[in-house]
């Protein structure tokens, strides 16, 4: 059964950076992507980045492309998820998915338990 954990989140004040950082275990086959996703208070799931592990294809929501970064280091098996320049709209709750290469949230067949992102003005 497939686990991933998250870390990394916190407090910040407007303009600051977080790296999140998402460690899968427990599979015996590798899922296309590993994607990001966020939910704020009130609010509904929403994508943010995914990498296809097949090659360093990436792509993000309109909202973080030019401040937000995912990456990959393979060998760990761990996705990251490099925030800087960060806005108080981009308090919310962080998970971690694998699954299909999309923003589509029912494309992902497993997910974190998540990481609390505050950002302060």
């Amino acid at each position: 059964q497939v686990q991933l954990e998250e870390s990394g989140g916190g407090s910040v004040q407007t303009g600051g950076s977080l790296r999140l950082a998402c460690a899968v275990s427990g599979r015996t086959v590798r899922s296309p992507a590993t994607g990001w996703f966020r939910q704020a208070l009130g609010k509904e799931r929403e994508f943010v980045a995914s990498i296809l592990h097949g090659g360093d294809a990436t792509t993000y929501a309109d909202s973080v492309k030019g401040r937000f970064t995912i990456s990959k280091d393979s060998a760990k098996d761990t996705v990251y998820l490099q925030m800087n320049s960060l806005k108080p709209e981009d308090t919310a709750v962080y998970y971690c998915t694998v699954g299909a290469y999309s923003s589509k949230w029912n494309l992902y067949r497993a997910w974190g338990q998540g990481t609390q992102v505050t950002v302060s003005s």
